[in-house]
């Protein structure tokens, strides 16, 4: 179906003609939910009462001092119930489920995060609710797998695959397939076929709206940079959408693991590696081969370690409307520590990938230029994987003696 929801050259839905109806019932009640302010009305209300919005925007006293550079102020989502930017796609979701009176709904996730909030929406509102997850994410992000199954919902390793978040796209597709009327499938970023792209973004411009608000109010003026991790991209369209008709540069990060010379990345709008097609319902930049074979991913963090990219952020790559980087594994771990330790602030991994390129940054602009810095989830749910990349002594004790116990119990 490649009639509606394009970007340029991106996006569209492109499906099998069993979906083709639950896309029309969806599109339909996205578009009538656009079309009705008293939804945005009780969408925000929901968030404000239930997620604990407007999140702050944090200014980063010491890292502004120890740059001597800009000016750096944090969007914190890592406050939003749950942890992350999540919490909003996935409550403004849970209120269209309502409305089209569906009790059961199934969602991807690889960082956990989505998953996490999905649970949380679900238990809320009453929904049963699957979540399947790459079965290299449910090793590498354990604490939010314990949080999901608490919550009420059955978590689904998948092992298709290289066990990551694309796989785990895959097999809920697989799911929706066979239970279409009475599941909602809620995908957690701004990619896959029409509407998701757009309505995730609509859901996550809350923040974006946010952002600007508040620069204004603290500061009287706007940012010269706004900065924001890219996996899928919703945390970057939900902060880039405040920003889309203002002087500001909107500078998106990908995951450049291993470096990006490497092939060892996840890098599709700032690499060599990436190119367009078709894959999981819609069009947009994948890392793939000359042959369409989707390439191997890595990244330290779990949420950006995907091969495709929303179809909005590919459009505006290629008119120039947002610069794209990269930040290794290595810079993303060292950008975690100095902001942990100067500012008591412990972003997640995928966030950190902003804060890395906005610290390369910070000092070559003035000290009266702003920036933001979008922190779009916390970082405790990354123990595991950021204890190992410290190579802490006393948690490797812990994890050892832990095991043992375990092993006599």
């Amino acid at each position: 179906m490649k009639n509606r929801g394009y970007y340029g050259d991106f996006g569209g839905a492109f499906l099998p003609e069993i979906l083709v109806a639950t896309f029309d019932q969806l599109e339909q009640a996205f578009e009538t939910a656009k079309k009705d302010p008293f939804f945005w009305e009780s969408y925000t209300r929901l968030m404000a009462s239930y997620s604990g919005r407007p999140t702050p925007l944090t200014f980063a006293e010491n890292l502004t001092s120890h740059f001597k550079g800009a000016r750096i102020y944090i969007k914190r989502e890592d406050l939003n119930h749950t942890g992350a930017h999540k919490a909003n796609n996935v409550m403004g979701q849970g209120l269209l489920v309502k409305k089209m009176g569906k009790k059961r709904v199934i969602a991807e996730t690889g960082a956990g995060q989505h998953g996490v909030a999905t649970a949380t929406m679900a238990a809320k509102f009453g929904f049963d609710c699957t979540i399947y997850m790459g079965e290299k994410d449910v090793m590498r992000q354990r604490p939010n797998v314990f949080w999901m199954e608490q919550l009420g919902a059955e978590v689904v390793p998948v092992v298709d695959g290289t066990r990551i978040l694309k796989d785990a796209i895959n097999e809920a597709f697989r799911d929706w397939v066979t239970n279409m009327d009475s599941t909602h499938y809620v995908f957690g970023t701004a990619c896959g076929p029409h509407p998701y792209p757009e309505m995730v973004t609509w859901f996550q411009s809350i923040l974006g709206k946010e952002a600007r608000n508040q620069i204004m109010e603290v500061e009287g003026k706007l940012p010269k940079r706004v900065y924001a991790c890219v996996g899928g991209g919703s945390n970057a369209m939900g902060l880039f959408s405040g920003f889309l008709d203002d002087p500001v540069e909107l500078v998106g990060v990908e995951a450049g693991g291993k470096g990006l010379s490497s092939g060892l990345h996840a890098s599709r709008l700032c690499s060599e590696d990436a190119s367009p097609g078709i894959a999981q319902g819609y069009k947009t930049y994948f890392l793939q081969d000359g042959d369409g074979q989707m390439k191997e991913t890595h990244s330290i963090s779990a949420g950006l370690d995907y091969v495709g990219v929303s179809p909005i952020l590919s459009r505006m790559y290629d008119q120039g409307k947002a610069r794209f980087e990269s930040a290794t594994d290595i810079e993303v771990v060292e950008a975690l520590k100095l902001t942990m330790v100067r500012e008591g602030i412990i972003p997640a991994l995928e966030s950190a990938h902003a804060f890395a390129q906005a610290f390369k940054e910070a000092p070559q602009l003035s000290e009266q230029d702003i920036i933001i810095i979008n922190q779009s989830g916390r970082g405790d749910k990354d123990i595991f994987t950021v204890a190992d990349a410290f190579d802490d002594p006393k948690w490797k004790e812990f994890i050892i003696k832990k095991a043992g116990e375990y092993s006599h119990a």
